[in-house]
């Protein structure tokens, strides 16, 4: 690209997505809103309250609000959840078919709130106002690995790039447009961002733009799928309001301040996005292939084992994939060895003479990482635990307890796994493990190994959501429920 034509983009970039405020600006700045001390709108707020209800206007997708095996959930259902326990009132779900017709319910006053991860664009400020920034994404260009992929923006004119209608993705490229006046696109308002994704990995169009998270969570299920550049600095996701919100407003900013000084909000986007961080495309691709050749055979053993325990087989078959590849003769220089990779100490501990045994392996995987969930503390809470267990199942109970250890000592939450995957890596560094109980660890590996279990068990869940769905039905008729996939 010319230096000339980059400075142009870059300038229309600094100029419609300004730097980032941080929330305490953020609130700043949003005190404008009030006039010779009394505030111009608070009808919002007091309809709430007189309602006795929050009405929620969101959209059905995997980064916002879906129907998982324990019920509602996603990002912004459990901010929701959270805020409207904060203000006293009953949560209540409207779900629309997509961002345009989150703004047109909003305008109609048919919701209080549009919480759908929308991006905070200079055209949607003259339409609403907005709360603060709860998460930070970039644009995307996304194209099929092997397809027509452009170099940089220059080239987007060169590709077939088709895009959801009413969205920040189409604002952005009329910008762009503005300099790279030959640059055009299809729309399209029928389907949703991940169904164009799927086109884009069908080879149905060569590209298409979508918010950062999106893509991250949809490379584990369509690892084709490759990002040449972003076109966006980091925009901000936010809460939409009716213009006129501003006691609403101010209240999200003083509530949304405390979550992230409590370490919730940072809690809910590991929870949620944790796993994501770490992708590697022919690995996945590998799981994915191997999910159709090998798991098969060993399905009914996962089942099985599971059947005892609060953790669904999913869970079980993604740690045995990261443990051994699911090959039941495998065996490590350091000693373990067999489908669940079971150190000599431990199957002696559990009874298990042969660790080549398939099907020994399995219940000795399971009931090992059960006395690893059994053993933490019962402060630790679900879905924390289940990532703390596997890290124990990985590097020991001795220091997942050094880590919780250090967490106090720089007064973090030790029950959560946000702040021990921070902790963890510590102990390979001798100012922090040489006065620990169990000394040094190579605290990095624990992280890593959790985080490669939630992609695998990312996956499993998706490719056998029929399946979980239709136990969850019927533990729910027998008065039970389905092994959380959320969590366990």
């Amino acid at each position: 690209m010319g230096r000339t034509l980059w400075r142009a983009v870059q300038w229309l970039g600094d100029t419609a997505f300004p730097p980032l405020l941080l929330p305490g600006a953020a609130m700043v700045l949003t005190g404008c809103g009030l006039v010779g001390g009394e505030e111009r709108g608070s009808s919002t707020l007091e309809s709430i309250r007189e309602a006795g209800e929050l009405r929620v206007l969101t959209r059905n997708s995997p980064t916002t609000y879906y129907y998982g095996r324990d019920g509602e959930t996603g990002l912004e259902y459990d901010l929701a959840r959270r805020f409207a326990e904060e203000l006293g009132v009953e949560l209540r779900i409207e779900v629309v078919a997509d961002i345009s017709a989150v703004f047109e319910a909003l305008e109609a006053g048919e919701g209080h709130l549009g919480a759908a991860g929308i991006t905070r664009t200079p055209e949607r400020r003259e339409r609403f106002d907005f709360g603060p920034a709860y998460q930070r994404v970039r644009q995307q260009v996304v194209c099929k690995r092997g397809g027509r992929i452009p170099d940089d923006w220059e080239e987007l004119p060169d590709v077939d790039l088709l895009v959801l209608a009413g969205t920040s993705y189409v604002e952005r490229l009329r910008q762009i447009r503005q300099v790279i006046h030959d640059l055009d696109w299809r729309t399209t308002d029928k389907l949703s961002v991940e169904q164009v994704l799927l086109k884009i990995r069908k080879g149905e169009a060569d590209c298409t733009v979508a918010d950062s998270n999106i893509v991250a969570l949809n490379q584990r299920y369509y690892p084709e799928l490759v990002v040449p550049f972003s076109i966006t600095q980091e925009q901000e996701l936010a809460w939409a309001l009716p213009r006129g919100s501003e006691k609403l407003r101010g209240r999200l900013e003083e509530w949304l301040a405390g979550l992230e000084e409590e370490g919730v909000l940072s809690a809910l986007r590991e929870r949620y996005f944790g796993h994501v961080k770490l992708f590697d495309y022919v690995d996945i691709a590998i799981f994915q292939r191997r999910i159709t050749d090998r798991l098969p055979q060993y399905l009914d053993l996962f089942r099985k084992a599971a059947e005892g325990y609060s953790f669904s087989w999913r869970l079980l078959a993604a740690q045995a994939y990261q443990e051994s590849h699911w090959r039941p003769d495998a065996r490590s220089p350091t000693g373990v060895r067999g489908m669940m990779m079971l150190t000599r100490r431990t199957a002696g501990a559990l009874g298990i003479d042969n660790r080549l045994d398939l099907k020994n392996s399995i219940r000795g995987g399971a009931e090992y990482l059960n006395k690893m969930f059994q053993r933490l503390p019962d402060s630790i809470q679900e879905p924390d635990r289940t990532w703390v267990a596997l890290a124990s199942y990985n590097v020991g109970l001795g220091h997942i307890r050094d880590a919780r250890r250090l967490a106090e000592r720089f007064d973090r939450d030790p029950d959560s796994w946000s702040t021990l995957k921070e902790m963890l890596p510590l102990l390979s560094q001798e100012q922090y493990y040489r006065d620990l109980p169990y000394g040094y660890a190579r605290g990095l590996e624990p992280v890593q190994y959790v985080q490669r279990i939630r992609q695998y068990h990312a996956i499993l869940a998706k490719q056998f959501e029929g399946e979980a769905m239709m136990a969850r039905k019927q533990g729910e008729a027998d008065g039970e429920g389905e092994k959380p996939d959320s969590g366990r």
